[in-house]
């Protein structure tokens, strides 16, 4: 199964559909299968391959594991079709698949990795697999050796995303396989902790900021944390104004990411003028999806990421006639929102009812619409085609954030709180602007507000309508300083020489 198709009312009432999709229209079936034990019982678990197609045509596996094999009992057949399951006999149970599974298909396919990447906790059980080995090879557990072979990254400051497991359920579906004393040596006396066990068995750690590198030392003193901040794959996520725009004076762009810092010498006519198509396709898919016309003349905000508190969605908002005052005094104003808010957070669907609320108290000074079913299509038209990405979380809640950063592919300037990425991207006036401070933790939601309004009124909208030149310039920094450095190129070559070697 998917996530959810996302539907709003007209009041922005959140409903979700269920999302199926057919996994033989798009990865192959391999005939492979592993056992792997969940108590006293085999469970059966295939594969799905899915080859990414890199630059001169090899195929990268990616390898989806399923449960839906025959012979297997219906509620472990089910194991595998959805994330986010309730229960943690269910979770616990697919991340021993994850893990445990994981390794042992990689044998079945004569895989013999020298390092496993651990993306949070979830995959961690594999260190009790790759001991196992071990001590069947050698007589006995060699931490040192699975040491060294495994890297552990953490992704979020937020702690739902660190499963904890009662250590009796541990027991009932990790015994006999694996001793009870061993995952309470890794995982903790009084729970099973996934994330413990991660950063006790890997030789490297990092998180994906260095700020976020910074908050995790005091989430999990006694760990040495580095950091490799996020990026994105820049071909990917450049709008095709911008992409052909690149082709025209950056050759070699799209196998060197770095060269994009030669933007600084692209003509602010042309960047212009890709920044327009962009724009104008933006606006264009908002009225075949909505039926809501927006002028390209008008200077639009783009905020879209998971619908969440924390993420403060809402933060534009918190003085609606302020806002109101500013359009005013420019025309207007127009504001494109997006994302999903999590089926069971009620707060997060309220913010998206908001959204809609404050649409219909700022009409027609302020012009606001909410994307529904926020996906990664709508993502490129939005990075692409807005003026300005707002991004408002609280500190220190954004590991990294990445729209931002696919914004800045297309020469989109940030107006962001000072967390994650853009505590590194940010230069005032040059790349973009802040709100707050570099403070560890978010200060008063009011203060960060009105210095939200005082940027956009006395900075942002004065450049954008008083100096064109001078916003050319942000965009052309924003591409040559933050998109040659922001990306998954530089990523993975830290990672490569830093966690992998």
């Amino acid at each position: 199964q998917g996530y959810f198709h996302q539907v709003l009312d007209a009041n922005g009432r959140q409903t979700e559909l269920p999302m199926t999709w057919k996994p033989e229209e798009h990865l192959q079936r391999l005939p492979d299968t592993v056992g792997v034990n969940l108590g006293q019982r085999e469970v059966r678990v295939g594969a799905w391959r899915y080859d990414v197609q890199s630059h001169g045509g090899v195929g990268v596996p990616v390898l989806l594991l399923d449960c839906d094999i025959e012979g297997n009992a219906p509620e472990d057949r089910a194991l595998s079709q959805g994330l986010y399951a309730d229960g943690d006999l269910v979770r616990l149970s697919q991340e021993i698949v994850l893990g445990v599974g994981g390794v042992r298909m990689l044998r079945q396919l004569g895989y013999r990795p020298e390092r496993y990447h651990m993306n949070e906790g979830h995959a961690a059980l594999l260190v009790l697999e790759l001991l196992r080995e071990t001590q069947i090879a050698r007589g006995s557990w060699d931490f040192d050796a699975v040491r060294h072979a495994c890297v552990f990254t953490t992704h979020t400051p937020v702690a739902a995303a660190y499963d904890r497991f009662d250590l009796g359920l541990a027991a009932s579906l990790l015994e006999p396989a694996f001793p009870m004393d061993l995952v309470r040596m890794l995982g903790g006396d009084d729970a099973l902790s996934t994330t413990r066990m991660a950063l006790a068995m890997s030789h490297y750690v990092n998180g994906v900021a260095k700020r976020h590198s910074e908050f995790a030392h005091t989430q999990f003193p006694g760990y040495p944390i580095e950091s490799i901040t996020n990026g994105v794959h820049s071909v990917t996520w450049t709008c095709d104004a911008f992409r052909a725009l690149y082709d025209r004076h950056i050759p070699g762009w799209r196998t060197d990411s770095m060269s994009l810092r030669y933007a600084m010498g692209l003509d602010g006519a042309e960047i212009g003028k890709a920044h327009a198509e962009a724009k104008s396709a933006l606006l264009k898919w908002v009225q075949q999806q909505t039926g809501i016309h927006f002028s390209s003349w008008l200077f639009t905000i783009g905020f879209a990421r998971r619908a969440t508190g924390y993420k403060r969605m809402d933060l534009v908002f918190r003085d609606p006639e302020r806002l109101r005052a500013i359009a005013k005094s420019v025309g207007g104003l127009q504001l494109i929102f997006g994302g999903k808010a999590h089926p069971a957070d009620e707060p997060g669907k309220q913010l998206i009812e908001h959204v809609f609320a404050m649409a219909r108290l700022l009409a027609p000074d302020v012009s606001i619409v909410y994307l529904a079913d926020y996906d990664m299509a709508a993502a490129r038209l939005m990075t692409g085609g807005v003026d300005l990405w707002l991004n408002t979380p609280r500190k220190p809640m954004e590991a990294s954030g990445t729209s931002g950063m696919k914004a800045a592919h297309n020469g989109v300037p940030s107006l962001s709180v000072l967390d994650g990425w853009w505590l590194e991207g940010h230069i005032e006036g040059i790349t973009g602007w802040s709100i707050g401070t570099d403070a560890l933790e978010s200060g008063n939601d009011d203060l960060e507000a009105a210095e939200l309004y005082d940027k956009l009124e006395q900075k942002i909208l004065p450049a954008y309508r008083g100096a064109p030149e001078c916003w050319l310039d942000v965009m052309r920094h924003s591409i040559a300083i933050n998109a040659s450095f922001f990306n998954t190129q530089r990523m993975v070559r830290q990672y490569v020489t830093g966690a992998y070697l």
